[in-house]
């Protein structure tokens, strides 16, 4: 099965239903999914008639990302939407990767390309939107279930980005095994914000195309008009990051009953700190929240805490249930999850080690080689650990562990600390050089508004929860923690930027 057929399915389904546009456009301003089915195939006779091997996107949310995503299965082409916010150089190494091609470009970006990688032809999304609207001769024969569909570069903070490569039978499976065909109803309309270089972004329109619910995209996130575009288009579905879910609370208008529409927020692609999704179910009850984790390799969600576990969670008066509000919920039904030891051997419930899954959604495969096993199965780098009713909680990338004085410690679990004390609205904990114990704890903290707090009040506070080894030893204070647009904390970033600091310290 190949995502041509997903859109297919929808334009035979229910064609007449507005698949991408505000809900009282007019014509010039809405596509149905008829229309985006045979715009998508005249999409794909534009890019076979052009030498190219890739369908490049450099650009913001629009109607061009769904068009040149399912045009480019049509003519048998992986798409690759990219990180326009990459400083040239970065952006350079990734377009000499994606040659021969053709890259549709907003306009704002139509020079850049045309300067770092002129062999990609650039075409801006005006003229590429005008092309899908004339007859561009006979359609190619589409795409083969195993081609690829989406090649996604990953943000990476150091070296060049691995290319993932997304097959339409990993999109597809991904799709089939999580959505109900026609699920949605006439009325529902999805918020897009994620930008489309995300898995998130892309999943984003296989799934609403399959489920036949109105597509509404938001070109660049920002917390006010994601409220007010959410508000005038009564969406009832979203997909956010922590920090997107973090900004927008704070921007809800001051009245009763605010996003009164919205039925479903879904949030993933990052930890989500307890105290901010305690405070979303608060100002947002009749919203039913869904933590979805997955990654870029694994075709998107791969576990759910869906409402009923959120409800149960924040209700519970047992501390094991009450846990699992920082859970990322149980494995979906079509995929398995085990967690195992640095040898490969799966452990008992509870204790932490890697998180290795298996699926037919799962592709862990990049252009220059496969990280699957030939089992099936894919090591995730995650550090995680399965409790005995099966509910997954992930601690962050197994990077990113501290090894100090022969313990692995987890900054998961000191930052989810550190963000339950009342004064704290962020924080993140790495590990720096220690001649001592090999690495010391060191928190950066950022305090609420209005909120005091010290280094010895916040220690305290770690250590009266946690072993004393896991106690900050230095805590620094910030105004803000370095993220990627997708919510991800740039980690390797701020203890550089810490071990600077240390070292300026040291005498």
């Amino acid at each position: 099965m190949d995502v041509t057929l997903l859109l297919q399915m929808a334009a035979e389904g229910f064609g007449g239903r507005v698949a991408i546009g505000p809900r009282d456009g007019g014509p010039a301003e809405t596509l149905t999914y008829e229309q985006l089915h045979e715009r998508s195939r005249r999409a794909g006779a534009w890019l076979a008639g052009r030498d190219a091997r890739h369908a490049v996107l450099l650009g913001v949310n629009s109607p061009a990302v769904p068009l040149l995503l399912f045009g480019a299965a049509f003519a048998g082409l992986p798409m690759a939407p990219l990180n326009y916010r990459l400083a040239d150089e970065r952006l350079a190494a990734v377009l000499r990767r994606v040659v021969p091609g053709v890259a549709v470009t907003d306009p704002a970006f139509t020079g850049r390309v045309r300067t770092l990688q002129p062999a990609l032809a650039p075409v801006d999304v005006p003229a590429f939107l005008d092309a899908t609207a004339t007859d561009q001769g006979p359609v190619p024969p589409g795409a083969d279930p195993d081609g690829i569909a989406v090649l996604l570069f990953t943000s990476g903070t150091t070296g060049e980005p691995k290319a993932a490569v997304l097959r339409h039978r990993h999109l597809a499976s991904y799709v089939v095994s999580t959505v109900e065909f026609m699920g949605a109803a006439e009325d529902e309309a999805t918020l897009v914000s994620v930008p489309p270089y995300h898995i998130a972004g892309i999943s984003a329109v296989l799934t609403s195309v399959y489920a036949g619910r109105r597509i509404v995209q938001l070109p660049s996130f920002d917390p006010g008009e994601w409220v007010r575009l959410a508000e005038r288009e009564r969406v009832t579905h979203a997909m956010v990051v922590p920090t997107m879910l973090g900004r927008i609370l704070d921007a809800l208008p001051e009245t009763p009953d605010p996003l009164r529409a919205l039925r479903t927020l879904s949030y993933g692609g990052g930890r989500m700190p307890v105290p901010v999704i305690e405070r979303a179910m608060r100002l947002l009850p009749h919203v039913e929240f869904v933590n979805a984790y997955g990654l870029t390799e694994t075709s998107s969600t791969i576990a759910v805490l869906g409402p009923g576990d959120h409800r149960a969670a924040l209700d519970s008066a047992d501390p094991a249930v009450r846990r699992r509000l920082g859970s990322v919920g149980v494995p979906v039904p079509s995929v398995e999850v085990e967690i195992r030891d640095p040898s490969g051997r799966p452990v008992p419930a509870g204790t932490a080690g890697e998180i290795w899954v298996r699926g037919e959604q799962v592709a862990g495969e990049y252009l220059d080689r496969r990280a699957v096993r030939a089992d099936g199965w894919f090591p995730t780098r995650d550090e995680g650990r399965l409790d005995d009713a099966g509910y997954l909680y992930v601690e962050g990338r197994l990077d990113d562990v501290i090894v100090r004085g022969g313990e692995n410690i987890s900054p998961g679990e000191i930052e989810d600390v550190l963000t339950a004390h009342p004064a704290v609205a962020d924080a993140a904990v790495v590990g720096l050089p220690d001649t001592e114990w090999g690495e010391r704890v060191v928190a950066a903290v950022v305090l609420r508004d209005g909120h005091k707090a010290d280094r010895p009040e916040l220690q305290d506070w770690v250590r009266a929860r946690l072993r004393s080894s896991r106690t900050p030893e230095h805590v620094a204070f910030r105004t803000g923690l370095p993220y990627t647009d997708t919510g991800k904390l740039l980690r390797r970033d701020l203890r550089a930027e810490l071990l600077g600091e240390q070292e300026e310290s040291m005498p």
